[in-house]
C-alpha cells in the first residue's frame, strides 16, 4: 500500500501480470483512479501534430504549411483537463517531485528516436528564476534518457500568457549555445505542443544552422 503521488489517496502498489508488462514503474506511484483521467492520443489524429479528432491535416498545420514550414511531431496524451491540472502542479506550481509520473511513458515514446540527438526546448533564465527546473529537462532525466542542451532562450512573454493568434505569429526568440555540436538528425523534446509556434521556432534555427532532419515530440498535445 502506498499514497498516489497525484491525490494522496492510499492504493495497493500490486500490480496484475498485464500491468507488469505495461508501466509497472507508473503504477507504484500513481493509483488507478489518477491514471484513468488521462487519455492517451489514439485514431483519428491528425497525421502531422497528432492533433486528436483530426481526420485530416489540421488547420495549425495547413498554417505552417503555408508558410513553407512542414510538420512532423508526435505526441502522446490529449491535453484534457487531468493532463491541465497535472501541469498546473508540475510546471506552474513547481511541484519538482511529479516529474517522475511520466518518466516510464518518456522513456516508452522516445525508444524509437534512438539514433537522433534529443534536445530539449530550453527556458529563459527569468523563467528558470522562477520555476527553478526546466520540466523538459526534468521529464529526460528521471527517465534517465541522455540529452543535449544546444539552445538558449531569449526573455520575452511567456507563450502560456499569449492568444492562439500571438502564439502562431511569435517571432524567433531562440540562439544557439556557444560551439554547440550539432547533429544529422535531431529530436526537438517539449512538454505541450499548442499551436506548434514554439518548435517550429526552434526547428527553423536549427535548420538554419544545416541540421537535415528535425522532428518533434511533446508529452501532451
Amino acid at each position: 500500500m502506498r499514497d498516489c503521488i497525484l491525490c494522496g489517496q492510499i492504493f495497493s502498489s500490486r500490480p496484475s501480470f498485464s500491468q507488469i508488462f505495461l508501466i509497472k514503474s507508473r503504477l507504484e506511484l500513481v493509483c488507478p483512479s489518477c491514471w484513468g483521467q488521462f487519455e492517451r492520443i489514439g485514431d483519428p489524429h491528425c497525421p502531422t501534430c497528432y492533433k486528436k479528432g483530426e481526420r485530416e491535416v489540421c488547420r495549425d498545420c495547413k498554417i505552417w504549411q503555408d508558410k513553407g514550414q512542414a510538420v512532423q511531431h508526435q505526441s502522446i496524451f490529449s491535453y484534457n483537463p487531468a493532463m491541465k491540472d497535472y501541469f498546473s502542479r508540475y510546471k506552474f506550481q513547481g511541484d519538482y517531485l511529479l516529474r517522475q509520473v511520466f518518466a516510464p511513458i518518456f522513456k516508452e515514446g522516445l525508444r524509437p528516436f534512438s539514433d537522433y540527438q534529443l534536445v530539449p526546448i530550453p527556458l529563459s533564465q527569468e523563467s528558470w528564476k522562477v520555476r527553478g527546473f526546466n520540466q523538459v529537462t526534468a521529464f529526460l532525466e528521471a527517465a534517465q534518457i541522455d540529452y543535449h542542451n544546444l539552445l538558449g532562450k531569449k526573455e520575452g512573454p511567456a507563450q502560456s500568457s499569449k492568444t492562439r493568434e500571438e502564439r502562431l505569429a511569435s517571432q524567433q526568440n531562440f540562439f544557439l549555445l556557444e560551439k554547440a555540436p550539432l547533429s544529422s538528425k535531431i529530436l526537438l523534446v517539449d512538454d505541450i505542443y499548442t499551436t506548434g509556434a514554439t518548435l517550429q521556432g526552434a526547428k527553423q534555427l536549427l535548420y538554419e544552422n544545416g541540421v537535415k532532419e528535425i522532428m518533434t515530440f511533446s508529452l501532451a498535445r
